[in-house]
């Protein structure tokens, strides 16, 4: 039983984790599970240490609400971030690849305009020197004179 510790030490009550210092009477008593918080009628905030004696409950609720919160915001940031990163580097690369389309239709269609221009050019040297043959009639013979 806690109250067994009472008007004894600090250190001594603490030491089995079920017990509550309280330093306004110096009393060691039984942690009140029921209640989250221990009541204000049985010690003060301020003057009850649970688990270690340096530091009161008062203080201690308040650290731990901070660490959690911390954590908790952390959390939400880090999850914020990395969707918005995923949604970025989606969009990215959705648009490389609809450049990397451009870029390739754009040197197909300049590939089939050298083709045409190269055709044109080998169609005058092969008029020029007599080698083309008569569209109208494609099977007309070749004389040489």
């Amino acid at each position: 039983a806690c109250s067994a510790f009472s008007q004894k030490s600090c250190e001594e009550c603490l030491k089995n984790v079920s017990c509550l210092w309280c330093y306004t009477n110096n009393t060691c008593i039984d942690y009140p599970v029921r209640s989250i918080l221990p009541p204000s009628s049985l010690c003060s905030l301020s003057n009850a240490r649970w688990g270690v004696c340096w530091i009161n409950f008062e203080a201690l609720i308040i650290a731990m609400a901070v660490v959690a919160g911390l954590i908790l915001v952390s959390v939400t940031v880090c999850c914020c971030y990395c969707c918005y990163c995923r949604k970025r580097s989606r969009s990215r690369l959705d648009e490389e690849e609809e450049q990397l389309a451009r870029k390739r239709e754009e040197r197909r269609l300049q590939s089939l305009q050298r083709k045409h221009e190269r055709k044109l050019k080998h169609d005058e040297i092969r008029k020029k020197y007599g080698l083309l043959q008569d569209s109208d009639n494609p099977y007309s013979r070749f004389e040489n004179e």
